[in-house]
């Protein structure tokens, strides 16, 4: 079925529900949050639904903006209450029902119609009623944006798109591109060019996103950059960030997002992996240059997956290393070893 034959489906599904719920995924950023509030507020105000959005764990709180005027829970319990309630389900920004972490169990017993909005590698289509998946857009904000346009209510004009949505698709977006620095696409700057065009405050946007820091997240960063950071000649950077790291710095939830992004400002370094401890586990973070796949070495090593320049994964205690103090080298062994075979094979 092609996007025009979902659209309509979907749009009359819209018209059958009278109490639609969106979900997304666990430790939600920025285009989960953006593709659920601009969906939540295109229902409410162009369709006239009881519209709510839940998400498993609360967002950092730079990117908590996003859900001004949004209805919405992250408690399991509410959630819970609601999708016995709710006509239509609606999935944003993950590709597996098991990316919703503590929700999972409940999502997958959910009875009714479930639509899949995302951008990732590898979706679990047989989980969904409906499935729009597509990898290349910078975002699912980007890829609801289109969504939206071609509802009939909406007929491709971007000013028909409520305000607070608007503003959430953008911020959605411009998170999921780290401020257009990586996974533009042509509809990328097309969607941002639109949405200025009708009336979003991308300068509110920026200030609220990168301009709000506490200052434990600036000495973070400090530290991280300084002590934590570890740079290999085989032109990789790893950082592995321990509990008392996040204690001593006295950071929150999300805090630290980005900071894997920044060992990639050193010329010469085509990959950089951020592990963060989390209790019996780290979860890592991937990010290269183009040429250089962090979805395969995530795929590979880290249980993981994603995009080809931006992916994660985890590391389990015991499973893969015996504690915490282990992480560092295991880390560099398995990039080192992962980059000297990308080389040989393009040699």
């Amino acid at each position: 079925m092609n996007e025009d034959k979902k659209t309509a489906l979907l749009s009359s599904w819209i018209d059958e529900a009278a109490i639609i719920t969106t979900v997304s995924h666990g430790r939600p950023d920025g285009d989960a949050a953006g593709s659920s509030a601009a969906m939540a507020g295109y229902l409410s105000a162009c369709r006239g639904k009881d519209a709510e959005v839940l998400l498993p764990g609360p967002l950092p709180e730079s990117a908590a903006f996003i859900l001004d005027g949004t209805t919405n829970t992250t408690d399991r319990g509410d959630a819970a209450l609601r999708l016995q309630r709710t006509d239509l389900l609606i999935c944003l920004d993950f590709n597996t029902i098991s990316r919703t972490e503590e929700l999972e169990d409940l999502i997958r017993a959910y009875p009714g119609r479930k639509v899949l909005i995302d951008h990732h590698e590898d979706p679990e289509p047989d989980s969904f009623d409906l499935c729009f998946s597509d990898t290349r857009v910078s975002s699912t904000c980007e890829l609801l944006y289109r969504i939206l346009l071609a509802m009939p209510d909406i007929n491709g004009d971007a000013g028909r798109i409520p305000a607070p949505s608007a503003r959430a698709l953008m911020a959605g977006m411009t998170t999921d591109t780290n401020n257009f620095a990586n996974s533009v696409f042509p509809g990328t700057l097309r969607m941002a060019s639109e949405l200025l065009a009708a009336g979003v405050d991308r300068d509110d946007i920026i200030d609220k996103l990168y301009h709000s820091e506490r200052p434990n997240r600036l000495a973070a960063m400090g530290d991280m950059l300084s002590e934590r950071m570890k740079l290999l000649p085989c032109g990789a950077a790893v950082t592995v960030l321990p509990q008392a790291f996040y204690d001593r710095h006295g950071l929150q939830d999300g805090e630290t997002e980005g900071f894997v992004n920044m060992p990639l400002a050193i010329k010469g370094i085509r990959l950089s992996v951020l592990a963060r401890e989390d209790g019996p586990l780290f979860r890592v973070s991937i990010r290269s240059r183009r040429g250089t796949s962090a979805r395969l070495l995530a795929k590979a090593d880290f249980h993981g997956g994603g995009h080809e320049q931006a992916s994660g994964g985890k590391i389990l205690i015991p499973d893969d290393i015996p504690s915490p103090d282990s992480a560092e080298k295991y880390i560099c062994d398995i990039t080192a070893r992962f980059l000297q075979q990308q080389d040989t094979a393009k040699n």
